[in-house]
């Protein structure tokens, strides 16, 4: 398969120009671009490139309105809440960090809740934005049903992601970005697109039976991590993402593939806390300590730190990007 190197830089920009392209308004565009540069340069391919095709395609279909503008509410001095109105949920966040960082920081903890929204791509990204800020971010968000009960058959949550992002200097110091499933989705879908099986003990068909395929993955439920703990933590997600902010839950949602449903209407919820009220000025110092533990270990890494590796080789030299790929995000350029 043919390729072509480009700068992060080159990555952002084409990204920009094609959501632009697709009709999303130009601040929609530039949030999706800065995340798509984040994704390919941590080395997360299936969030980054790889995912513009498809928020062109939702943004031409309607799924997700390009051009909808974020609505903030402060209903109370620690409570923050979005509505994206359809939006990506990339720009409804951003606007609700404005109104969450401060919050955090006058009270000590604050909470925002998103509702109305559309994928947000890797959590840990928007976590990451609260820890270079200095604050303890920890965020949760709801998808489309793909994860079945412990013992059932029928997906009832999505993958459901939580993440925690630690301060450090200058990056956050640990980066806690997981699934509730054993991988994310889009890894299966990225494989259904290149026609490639996928490892056993990722998913389950539609009669609940271990699969290698990923189109009847796709069609079946992801296996939960952990399985029924996995589960338990998806729950819990849902119940912030969803519940708590007034989002619609992933067994109601309209798939984040295809064009078929309209906009899923998802939501995320984020914690914003400033150690220092709650630590006395101690806790630098504990996670200091607490990651010598674990870097001391050979063969154990401090989570996030695989990332975090990622970021000066591909500072530099860029990254190799499909020249199919590329053809297909071309298209909506203008």
């Amino acid at each position: 398969m043919s390729s072509t190197r480009l700068s992060l830089s080159d990555i952002e920009d084409l990204a920009y120009q094609a959501v632009l392209g697709a009709g999303a308004a130009e601040p929609a565009a530039a949030a999706m671009a800065r995340a798509t540069r984040a994704a390919e340069r941590d080395g997360i391919r299936s969030h980054g490139l790889h995912y513009i095709p498809i928020y062109c395609e939702h943004v031409v279909c309607g799924k997700v309105d390009g051009r909808a503008e974020p609505v903030v509410e402060r209903p109370r001095p620690g409570s923050v809440r979005v509505n994206a109105r359809s939006g990506f949920a990339h720009p409804a966040i951003e606007a609700g960090f404005a109104e969450l960082v401060p919050a955090a920081r006058e009270n000590g903890v604050a909470g925002l809740a998103v509702f109305n929204s559309y994928n947000c791509g890797i959590l840990g990204y928007h976590t990451e934005r609260l820890a270079a800020e200095g604050l303890v971010g920890l965020g949760f968000t709801n998808a489309p049903a793909s994860i079945a009960p412990h013992g059932g058959k029928t997906p009832v949550i999505g993958t459901n992601p939580f993440s925690l992002a630690v301060p450090g200097d200058p990056e956050a110091r640990v980066l806690i970005d997981q699934s509730a499933s054993t991988v994310a989705k889009s890894e299966i879908m990225m494989r259904a697109r290149e026609g490639e099986a996928i490892p056993e003990g990722w998913a389950l068909d539609a009669d609940g039976n271990a699969t290698t395929d990923p189109e009847a993955a796709l069609k079946g439920s992801m296996t939960p991590s952990g399985g029924a703990k996995g589960f338990g933590a998806g729950l819990m997600v849902e119940i912030f993402a969803a519940a708590l902010s007034g989002a619609t839950l992933g067994k109601d949602a309209s798939p984040f593939s295809g064009t078929a449903g309209g906009p899923p209407k998802t939501g995320q919820f984020f914690f914003a806390v400033d150690p220092e009220p709650f630590s006395g000025g101690a806790f630098a110092d504990r996670i200091a300590d607490l990651v010598a533990a674990i870097d001391a270990q050979d063969g154990a890494r401090v989570p996030g730190s695989r990332r975090f590796a990622n970021r000066a080789p591909a500072d530099r030299d860029g990254v190799d990007v499909a020249d199919a790929l590329l053809e297909r995000i071309r298209a909506y350029v203008k």
